[in-house]
């Protein structure tokens, strides 16, 4: 299996992917995602700007939203953060939830034409692997978000290579993966307790190897993305994603 990346912030429109895409957001947006759908939301709706969230609100009343800005800040208005230890303790059995941030959302936004697509983090990385296993993935491209001017986005490529080693059938140690989201140039940032939207607990939670043990399908429905909690399983997968499909992993030098 050929296996590079492809950062977001640095896109080779050239190398468009178009069969299956694995966006990846540690810290913290598809951690927060899977705590969301673990404290019971019925659907997400990933949505890239803060003006388009309060419009699906109001065709949504029920629903909650949670997102940050840039930099990891609330959004005013919403009613969570981007934090997973904040979802952690919500009720939210049966709702809907819209969900905007600056980096995982953008990414899904991005590649929402792709054949499959994949919200992952590392809660949830043994469970998507084994999704992509069940596809009889060839090939599969991995979108690192995480990567900015003055961070170093090894959260999300942890993520990648953990992903990585489970679909070449290794069986390696998660805590490695884990403590290079913890010792990452973001990560470092919830440890100062400097940033007070950037919390100890949350990098707790999102430091926790296959803590889930599902994965997060991205599908269209009537133009709207959505987030689906699904068993890692082939028949779980939207019409029309064949077995056999090939999946492309693009980008990182050292891959």
């Amino acid at each position: 299996m050929r296996t590079r990346r492809l950062f977001l912030n640095r896109l080779d429109p050239a190398h468009e992917p178009t069969d299956a895409v694995v966006v990846i957001d540690v810290l913290r947006s598809f951690t927060t995602a899977a705590y969301a759908y673990a404290a019971g939301a019925s659907t997400i709706y990933p949505v890239e700007t803060i003006s388009r969230a309060f419009r699906l609100q109001r065709r949504l009343p029920d629903a909650a939203t949670t997102g940050a800005v840039g930099g990891g800040d609330p959004i005013p208005g919403f009613d969570f953060g981007n934090s997973p230890a904040a979802l952690q303790g919500a009720q939210l059995h049966g709702r809907p939830l819209i969900q905007t941030t600056a980096a995982g959302v953008r990414g899904l936004t991005r590649f929402r034409h792709a054949r499959a697509l994949f919200a992952a983090s590392l809660v949830l990385g043994r469970a998507t692997a084994r999704a992509l296993r069940e596809l009889q993935a060839e090939e599969v491209c991995f979108v690192i978000t995480g990567e900015w001017v003055d961070r170093d986005g090894d959260e999300d490529i942890a993520c990648a290579d953990y992903i990585e080693a489970l679909l070449h059938g290794e069986d390696p140690d998660p805590e490695q993966y884990a403590a290079r989201v913890r010792n990452s140039d973001f990560g470092r940032r919830f440890q100062s307790g400097n940033h007070p939207n950037l919390p100890a607990g949350d990098l707790a939670l999102c430091a926790q190897p296959d803590r889930f043990d599902f994965a997060l399908l991205a599908t269209q429905v009537d133009g709207q993305l959505q987030l689906r909690r699904s068993p890692a399983g082939a028949d779980t997968l939207p019409a029309g994603i064949p077995n056999g499909l090939r999946l492309q992993h693009r980008g990182h030098a050292h891959a």
